[in-house]
């Protein structure tokens, strides 16, 4: 595109180098033309620059891709690929997004962040699992798992090659791709390959890793794992390769670098019991850890790095024993390095000095002889054709033998321990596939590079010619397979470089030719080299050195220091030392160098006689073999492998060299991205046609561009062809292939511009349109407004003119009057001097004469003021004192007048003048009491008249009873009524005592309430006082949060307690309400037992006065509706409440008319309480016979009520009871409606004839009493004066004579007596009567009164007011009597409206019950009418009831199991009772238990459990079977629970159904096995459940288009067209949310149907609604390309969907909503603003279910899909961050999907019949036999 002239235009953004951030952005400020040789640029910080262009030296800067591309998840995505486009593209994913994996064609970019990320958890491997490689965020899992999909669909191995730096995270790539693999693949038998595959990772790390300057954790060796698979794709072994060990560091280490971590970790543990042996100490203290100065890790704790390395060994069953000769081998090797060498004789010899412990140590460690090593380390021997001989070796020479033995030593414990490792790693199975991953060094360059940086780029050069083919190839198989024409892609062959180093005389070659020459040194191979390859187009020179040259590599050239090739390649070891150690007496260090072909080489010395020249040849053969030509070999099989492989690439890049988190260094980041080959896929992408549409993304992006008549068109392709035809005229520039369509770099990019072109235009349109508008409106209003303010000014300018017209007449006149006053001012000051000259002319004649008289005149004038001074002084007295008289009569007379119109103002014809209409009323209530009262004293009349014949009776009778007394002779009579008067004493004795008895009871009771209100008070104010604690504990304990790392854990814990005391608490106050209740009802009895008034109002009496009060009386129905309206607010809320001004007016009603009526009530309880008062000191006086029997009469009457009223009580119950029982026996409404008739008539006529008897009782009790009170009162009186006479006793009159017939005397006195009380308690009652009629009159009154008063106030109230407001008043308060009245017809229709509501439902219930018995009627007609009734159908006879019994033989066993649970299919019982299999299996467990058989019952439910064990087994993934069974056992055990015959279980049971219980057994173990077995199977449906809708999550939630036309689509880059995905039979299927509620809906009527329990089809419906929410948060947060506004709008309509569809369903209750929360709050997060502080507070407190790192996440992710759109800002989220460290959410960034609720089984007790259970005949359950 850099051709493309004409892009160069104003506004376009391009990149330009830079020396610091190697590329910088600017934006072109003047349109290039051709030819120009500067461009006009500015930079983004506003400064100008002119930028050269030159046809060669320097063209056209790199276009900027648009704004949209910009953070891709694929490099291959961005329309312009260049360097600086993929620079940029990386630094705003890692430094703006913190992601560091981001794709590049087929490569995955990895970028070492230095901070530990939570995304490598076991749920993130779940998430990638099974998805395509296009579908997710870029991962490392993602590769992982496209390599096992490819190996598992291709049947072909796969191998995954990460590469990088040192530090760019290569060996943590690696070790979590064999993590992913050992996860998904793990092991099918109890094997554990894949723990051992990765616990060889810690083992590798600490022999084979070490802290560089660049990496902490640095792999020094290369390494390729293949882990082997099964058939079926499960993990069975794996085999390691390592390339290149760093040997060279065992003995030198740079500053501030470590030796391998083996040494420190041992070092660190020296101080265990097992290993004082190996006599080690501090690191600081050995040569070979000391040289880097620095033994330490930030971070790391090597101790507990040496516990994993040995529970590593430990796995991989290394013994105990091994392990500690392996650690020997390696403490050997530290005290080697301290063997002190001392040289002599100018250092041309050396010795070891005798006491060296680190010679022993090293000696005693391998087992080796202390002489022979002294010996050997100072010497050397000297092999010759002739004869062999030993040479001392000098100080240097030892010191290079003995680190070359210890470098040797460490390398063979290498080898051996890596082969150990295979061996634990290796199977026996046959191994079908495998995946190699391959951990090797990236290239390298330094400033002084030697031998092993030559290998690595070697060996990198290799890689990426295998690399560039691998990519061309898929770039041209990608266009066969699309059927395009293609043309051969140039790429950079690197095979010139690779044959310089390996061909013949090639470097490798050379450099072993000079080490077989027995004095090559490093300068003569530098000469051959410098001559052999001058010509080389990769081989040059350094101008100023002969020791070194340069090799230009793919990434860079690199210059290479000789030194010490030769010798790093011979890597020799002097075979003396070897074969002491050979010797050694460990078989460990013996068997580390034993050669295989040992053996027959020291049989063939012994045979051969020229052993002493062939010796030294057989053991170094291997020596000889030089380590570039090991490595080549290497290399090469590698190369083979790799090939035979589908390879799958990791670039690990390192973004700093200081190991700072999340910091960018451009330049670093350009260099290995050279390096690594990411650039040349990019190149090679570039070449072809990079950008990859399908056709139907294409339409939907870029629709706006076509015309109306094309988007109708259903052929997608032609009209995608024609578009493209259209707007890009170069036919070169795209292809069209069979599914999508290519595109030249540059393309896309042009058409974004062409489509944000056509959305800006539209944009301008409806801009242009709304400022438009806008204008107009605008001008309108202005244009009134100038018109209003002209109008104004010009009448502003008429008044000013005529005020000026004014004033000018004004100022006119006032100059007319000034002129006139100023001439007669003149003429009057003139005639003024004349008259003054003429007036002192005359004067002086006239004073002349004056001064004559003026003495005279002046004695005259003093006589004159003396006598009128005397004269005022006088009359001024005189005038004082009568004003002080009047004064004093004008008061007395006021005050006067005042105290009149006072007396006045008092009088009625005052009140009369104020208030006439109320006149007529006062004087009709006097008129009635004046009635009243003459009424009153008619009835005292009649009462005194009545008192009169009494006692004149009265007498008559004491007459004739003293004349009976006094004709007795004897005292036989006395004595008999004396007996007699005894007899009834004590009864009444017993009476009282009784009472008393009842009394204290009663006040026991009422004293035991008393003190259970006080304790449930003090319990209540504990609780609280304990609340208010818990509340300070909480509240105390969130602040100390962030200090303890378990606070949440305690907050919730305390949470639990709360809510437990909370619950205590209400249970408290509903207990402490119902005994307050039971309270008041008792406080009530007995105020009723107190006082009984003899006059109640009937309802007539307070409609009366309601209708003449303002207050009327509380109904009940009153009540109701006011406590109706006290719960309407409840539920509403008071907010709500006061809204409703109905609700309002109606409430304030209702506290008004309490009020009055408390006020009411209280003035009746006072006036009930002085009455009672009044009568109990009249109780208290000395009474009479009568008054006594009468007090008795009352309280033998409350007695009796009592007890009669208890006995009613009790009947009452019984006969509801009968009721109940006989409405539950289905019997006909018809007949319980006449027997409950038949019923309340016999009650009726008992309760008559019980009133009858009653009062005779009474009557007959009343005489008694009183006639013992008679005979005790003789009995005192005759013991006072101890003679027995009857004449003083009171109201006994002395007889002289006893009549004859005594019996009759005393019965006819008796029956006076008698009358007599009842007279008097006639008149009681009348006169009790008569006191409540005046109470109530006088109550009247006061509220006449009180209504007077209020009227007189609203009178003078309104009087006081205007007329208008007079008006307005009187509106208002007919208003408000209106509303009164409307209120009152509301509640009207309320109660109306419940009661039909009532009736409706109760109507409903009938109409139910009515059709249940005409279907089981039908039911049994058509059973009965069957012809082909089987035999448990005949079993039913009339003779004999069924007790829901069926009966089996023990052979029937196998068959009854086979038929109800092996053979049994859902549908056959479908239209039979739900659970049917349940009942019968129980109905034939209830018949063996009925005969007493445990083994039948035993062997019944053992059989019944394995075989629904069996059938779940082997219909594991049928969700109707697993929901069938799980009905079923849930059912046998609430049958086994409900007819267990334990009362906790048998509340709810029918008579009936406890006649059914078990009598002999029982159950409860097969009851919890039962339990257990259904939570299996219920976690069995639930796994079924989420495997049949997982599918489809995804697709439904996140992809499918819910809303049409509201997704758009973005481009895609290479991942999305990845090659595991079956493109071949149309991509993976998708599912719409009408697919995935569907599928809900039918696991929900499928649960239904087969009877489960409501409950559990709730808790089943929570645990798959978990699961939606679960994995689709995962996607979203794993997903860029769904983080969008307008994907935010799709899903929020979606999980509306989806609470609709629980709604509708009744199932929003179950707690499945509250799964959504999560993804419904991100949603929302990806609709709301992201801009401002009132946004950050908003998404705070918004995303409450989201944890921090899901809405940072989150935040990162969000992807705008147009130009429009705005990212969101580094300090947006950076904000955010601050705001929500708060929070203790958990560290996980995903959802766990594995998680499950617990669930509960709840007891739902059946309610039918066991004795009315239809079994049908196609069950074929024949041999059952019902009893």
């Amino acid at each position: 595109m850099k051709n493309n002239y004409n892009l160069y235009v104003k506004f376009t953004r391009v990149w330009i180098p830079d020396p610091e951030d190697v590329w910088t952005a600017a934006e072109i400020t003047k349109d290039y033309k051709l030819g120009e040789t500067v461009l006009h640029i500015k930079l983004e910080d506003e400064t100008p620059v002119e930028y050269p262009i030159g046809p060669k030296s320097n063209a056209l800067p790199f276009l900027r891709n648009p704004d949209i591309l910009v953070g891709e998840n694929d490099l291959t995505a961005l329309s312009y690929l260049h360097e600086p486009a993929v620079l940029h593209n990386l630094k705003v994913r890692f430094l703006e997004s913190n992601h560091i994996y981001t794709y590049c064609g087929i490569v995955l970019v990895a970028i070492n962040p230095y901070d530990q990320l939570q995304i490598y958890g076991e749920e993130v491997i779940n998430a990638y699992s099974g998805q395509n490689m296009g579908d997710m965020d870029p991962h490392i899992f993602a590769v992982a798992e496209e390599a096992y999909k490819q190996m598992a669909r291709d049947e072909r191995n796969q191998s995954i090659i990460v590469s990088g730096e040192s530090g760019a995270g290569k060996t943590v790539s690696a070790k979590y791709a064999m993590r992913f693999f050992a996860t998904v693949g793990g092991s099918s038998n109890d094997a554990n390959v894949e723990e051992k595959v990765l616990a060889s990772s810690p083992i590798m790390e600490a022999i084979g890793n070490a802290k560089t300057t660049r990496n902490d954790n640095s792999s020094r060796f290369g390494k390729y794992i293949q882990i082997g698979f099964s058939r079926h794709y499960h993990i069975i072994g794996a085999n390691m390769r390592t390339y290149l060990l760093e040997k060279s560091r065992v003995v030198f280490q740079a500053e501030d670098e470590r030796n391998y971590h083996i040494f420190y970790q041992l070092c660190a543990s020296a101080s265990l019991p097992e290993f004082k042996d190996l006599n080690l100490t501090s690191a600081e203290d050995f040569t070979y850890t000391s040289l880097g100065e620095n033994i330490f890790i930030e971070g790391v704790n090597d101790a507990e790095d040496f516990k994993k390395t040995r529970e590593a060994f430990s796995l991989l069953g290394v013994k105990e024993s091994t392990q500690s000769n392996i650690f020997k081998v390696m403490a050997s090797i530290l005290h080697l390095g301290n063997i002190e060498i001392c040289s002599d004789r100018d250092g041309e010899m050396c010795h070891i000095s005798k006491g060296d412990s680190h010679l022993s140590d090293f000696c005693k460690l391998l087992g080796v002889e202390h002489k022979q090593m002294e010996h050997w380390l100072c010497h050397r021997k000297l092999a010759t054709t002739s004869e062999t001989y030993v040479k001392a070796m000098s100080h240097k020479q030892a010191s290079n033998a003995r680190d070359a033995l210890a470098k040797h030593i460490y390398a063979r414990m290498f080898d051996w321990i890596v082969e150990h490792i295979n061996l634990a790693l290796h199977t026996s199975s046959k191994q079908h596939s495998f995946i190699g991953v391959l951990d090797i060094y990236g290239f390298e360059t330094f400033e002084i590079n030697s031998f092993e940086q030559f290998c690595i780029n070697y060996a990198n050069e290799k890689l990426q010619q295998q690399f560039n083919s691998h990519v061309f190839k898929l770039e041209q198989e990608e266009y066969m397979k699309e059927q395009i024409p293609w043309t051969l892609i140039d790429f950079y062959d690197n095979q010139p470089c690779i044959d310089l180093i390996e061909a013949r005389l090639g470097i490798l070659d050379l450099l072993d030719e000079e080490c077989k020459v027995p004095k090559g040194t490093d300068t003569n191979w530098a000469q051959k080299l410098y001559k052999q390859h001058s010509d080389s187009a990769h081989f040059q020179k350094p101008r100023m050195s002969n020791m070194s040259f340069i090799i230009i590599h793919f990434a860079d050239q690199v210059e290479y220091q000789c030194d010490g090739f030769l010798e790093k390649n011979r890597d020799r070891v002097y075979e003396e030392q070897i074969n002491i150690l050979k010797a050694s007496q460990s078989q460990l260090v013996a068997d580390l160098f034993h050669e295989k072909n040992d053996a027959p080489s020291t049989k063939s010395s012994k045979v051969n006689v020229r052993a002493a020249k062939t010796a030294p040849r057989a053991p170094n053969k291997e020596h000889r073999k030089t380590v570039g030509l090991q490595f080549r070999s290497s290399l090469q099989l590698l190369m083979e492998t790799l090939n035979a492989t589908t390879p799958h690439y990791v670039r690990c890049i390192k973004p700093n060299d200081f190991k700072e988190a999340f910091t960018f260094d451009s330049k670093r980041a350009v260099q290995q991205l050279r390096a690594c080959g990411v650039l040349e896929t990019i190149r090679i992408s570039a070449a072809g046609y990079p950008s990859r549409w399908t056709y139907l993304d294409f339409f939907s992006r870029y629709r706006v561009l076509m015309k109306k008549s094309d988007l109708m068109s259903s052929d997608r392709k032609l009209v995608c062809r024609k578009l493209l035809e259209t707007l890009i005229k170069d036919s070169d520039m795209f292809q069209f292939g069979k599914t999508k369509i290519f595109f030249r770099a540059g393309q896309v990019a042009y058409l974004e511009k062409l489509r944000a072109d056509k959305f800006r235009a539209a944009c301008i349109m409806i801009q242009k349109t709304v400022r438009g508008w806008l204008q107009r409106v605008r001008y309108r209003k202005i244009r009134k407004m100038a018109i209003t303010l002209q109008r104004y000014g010009r009448g502003y300018l008429a008044r000013r003119y005529a005020e000026y017209l004014r004033l000018t007449r004004a100022a006119i006149v006032c100059q007319k009057q000034y002129r006139m006053v100023r001439d007669r001012r003149a003429y009057l000051r003139t005639r003024q001097a004349v008259i003054t000259i003429q007036a002192y002319a005359k004067g002086m004649f006239t004073r002349r004469i004056y001064w004559q008289f003026l003495l005279h005149h002046k004695a005259m004038i003093i006589q004159k003021n003396v006598r009128g001074w005397m004269q005022r002084r006088k009359f001024r007295r005189a005038r004082n004192a009568a004003i002080i008289i009047q004064c004093a009569f004008r008061r007395m007379r006021a005050k006067r007048q005042l105290k009149q119109l006072k007396i006045e103002a008092r009088s009625a014809e005052h009140l009369k003048n104020l208030n006439t209409g109320m006149e007529n009323k006062i004087v009709q209530l006097q008129r009635k009491m004046d009635d009243q009262s003459k009424d009153y004293k008619a009835q005292n009349v009649k009462l005194q008249q009545v008192n009169t014949t009494l006692e004149s009776e009265v007498s008559k009778m004491h007459k004739e009873l003293e004349v009976i007394r006094g004709q007795q002779g004897d005292g036989g009579q006395l004595t008999s009524l004396q007996k007699e008067l005894e007899r009834l004493r004590k009864e009444l004795q017993e009476a009282h005592a009784q009472r008393k008895k009842l009394e204290e009871e009663h006040s026991s009771e009422k004293m035991s309430l008393q003190q259970r209100v006080e304790e449930l008070e003090t319990e209540n104010t504990l609780l609280k006082s304990e609340k208010e604690e818990m509340n300070q504990k909480i509240r105390q304990q969130v602040k100390t949060s962030a200090e303890d790392s378990n606070a949440s854990q305690r907050e919730v814990s305390l949470q639990s307690e709360l809510d437990a005391e909370r619950q205590r608490y209400q249970n408290l106050l509903k207990e402490f309400s119902k005994v307050e209740l039971r309270c008041e009802n008792l406080k009530e009895e007995l105020s009723l037992t107190k006082f009984q008034p003899g006059h109640r109002r009937n309802e007539s009496n307070q409609s009366s006065l309601e209708s003449d009060s303002n207050f009327p009386s509380v109904s009940m129905s009153e009540v109701g509706d006011t406590e109706d309206s006290i719960q309407l607010v409840e539920e509403m809320g008071m907010e709500k409440a006061a809204m409703d001004i109905s609700l309002f007016m109606k409430l304030q009603k209702r506290v008004r008319e309490l009020e009055q009526e408390k006020k009411r009530l209280q003035s009746t309880v006072d006036k009930m309480e002085d009455l009672a008062k009044r009568r109990g000191s009249e109780a208290r006086s000395p009474t009479s016979d009568q008054e006594a029997a009468d007090l008795t009469y009352n309280n033998l009457k409350r007695e009796e009520l009592e007890s009669e009223n208890k006995k009613l009580k009790d009947d009452l119950n019984t006969l509801r009871k009968n009721i109940a029982e006989r409405a539950a026996e289905n019997n006909p409404n018809n007949e319980l409606q006449d027997s409950y008739n038949l019923l309340l008539s016999q009650l009726k006529a008992a309760n008559e004839e019980l009133d009858a008897r009653k009062e005779e009782v009474l009557i007959l009790r009343t005489q008694i009493v009183s006639s013992a009170q008679r005979q005790e009162q003789n009995e005192q009186v005759q013991q006072s004066e101890n003679v027995p006479n009857v004449s003083e006793v009171p109201d006994v009159p002395e007889v002289p004579e006893v009549p004859e017939d005594k019996e009759e005397a005393l019965k006819a006195y008796q029956g006076l007596a008698e009358s007599k009380r009842l007279l008097e308690s006639q008149l009681q009652s009348l006169t009790r009567q008569h006191k409540d009629e005046m109470d109530a009159l006088l109550t009247q009154i006061e509220l006449l009164k009180d209504d007077i008063e209020k009227k007189q106030e609203l009178l003078s109230y309104t009087m006081s007011l205007s007329p208008e407001a007079q008006v307005e008043y009187s509106i208002q308060q007919e208003i408000t009597r209106l509303t009164n009245d409307n209120l009152d017809l509301k509640e009207l229709v309320e109660k109306l409206e419940k009661n039909e509501r009532k009736l409706k439902k109760q109507l409903r219930i009938y109409m139910k019950k009515v059709q249940e018995l005409e279907a089981a009627q039908a039911a049994a007609l058509s059973s009965r009418s069957r012809p082909e009734l089987t035999r448990q159908v005949t079993v039913q006879r009339k003779e004999k009831d069924f007790e829901g019994m069926l009966e089996y033989d023990k052979e029937d066993e196998v068959f009854l199991l086979k038929s109800l649970i092996t053979d049994m299919k859902p549908t056959s019982v479908s239209a039979t009772v739900p659970c049917l299999p349940a009942y019968i299996l129980f109905m034939c467990i209830r018949h063996a238990d009925y005969i007493n058989d445990d083994q039948k019952v035993e062997s019944l439910l053992t059989s019944t459990i394995n075989a629904i064990k069996k059938v779940l087994k082997k219909n594991s993934d049928d969700f109707e079977m697993t929901s069938f069974w799980l009905a079923n056992t849930s059912r046998l055990l609430h049958c086994l629970k409900q007819y267990s015959g334990d009362e906790a279980f048998m509340t709810q049971n029918s008579p009936k159904q406890n006649e059914h219980c078990l009598k002999n057994f029982d159950l409860a173990e097969y009851r919890q096995v039962l339990s257990d077995l259904s939570i299996q199977i219920y976690q069995q449906l639930i796994k079924v459940a989420e495997g049949i809708i997982q599918p489809m999550i995804v697709s439904a939630m996140l992809e499918s288009e819910s809303i049409p036309s509201l997704a758009a689509v973005k481009p895609t880059g290479y991942r999305n067209r990845s090659s595991s995905m079956d493109m071949d039979s149309g991509g993976p299927s998708s599912y719409t949310l009408e697919a995935l509620i569907r599928q809900l809906g039918q696991f929900q009527s499928m649960m239904s149907e087969h009877g489960l329990d409501p409950e559990i089809v709730g808790q089943v419906i929570r645990q798959l609604f978990h699961c939606i929410n679960a994995i689709t948060l995962n996607n979203l947060l794993l997903r860029k390309d769904v983080c969008s506004w307008s994907k935010g709008m799709q899903l929020r309509y979606n999980t509306s969907q989806m609470e609709e569809w629980l709604r509708s369903h009744n199932l929003y209750q179950s707690k499945a909503a509250e799964s959504l929360e999560p993804i419904i709050q991100a949603a929302q997060l990806l609709q709301v603003k992201k801009k401002t502080t009132q946004d950050a507070e908003a998404i705070c407190s918004l995303c409450s279910a989201l944890t921090t790192q899901q809405i940072v996440k989150l935040l990162n992710l969000y992807t705008p899909l147009n130009e429009f759109e705005e990212r969101v800002t580094v300090s947006f989220i950076r904000n955010i961050q601050n705001r929500l460290q708060e929070r203790n959410d958990p560290p996980q960034l995903l959802v766990d999907t594995k998680h499950t609720f617990p669930v509960l089984f709840p007891y739902t007790p059946s309610a039918l019949s066991l004795d009315g259970m239809h079994i049908p005949a196609s069950l074929g359950l024949d041999f059952l036999v019902r009893v």
